[in-house]
């Protein structure tokens, strides 16, 4: 069932804010600098605390996001590190014979981290 406290048109102009108020029209911005219009900042001003709370826990998973893809080379070092040791001849294709089948697939999502772009904070992804 649909929270009436809660209105999706309203959450995502949130979640495209940045909530510092432009001197020059009153109002807050779009994150690409655009400024809100008049009508886009009463429509924020309207927020909820359930729009509120729901921004919050997505931007609080979206950083979690982001210092995740920011620590991935470390920690894809960390992992390979053991398999490394283990090996005379040290390249990526030996150590990948040592993994389990559980470890191969750390191992991919970890490249896969280290490899993709921090995708921008939109609503109802994080």
């Amino acid at each position: 069932m649909a929270n009436p406290d809660f209105n999706p048109w309203i959450f995502a102009l949130l979640c495209d804010s940045n909530f510092k108020r432009r001197d020059d029209t009153g109002t807050w911005s779009h994150r690409d600098g655009r400024p809100f219009s008049k009508e886009e900042q009463a429509l924020a001003g309207r927020a909820t605390r359930a729009e509120l709370d729901e921004l919050r826990a997505q931007h609080k998973r979206y950083l979690k996001y982001v210092q995740a893809i920011h620590d991935s080379p470390e920690v894809l070092h960390g992992f390979l590190a053991p398999f490394m040791e283990q090996l005379t001849k040290k390249n990526l294709g030996n150590a990948v014979e040592l993994m389990s089948k559980d470890e191969l697939a750390e191992f991919n999502r970890l490249l896969a981290l280290v490899d993709e772009p921090i995708r921008p904070f939109t609503p109802y992804t994080f």
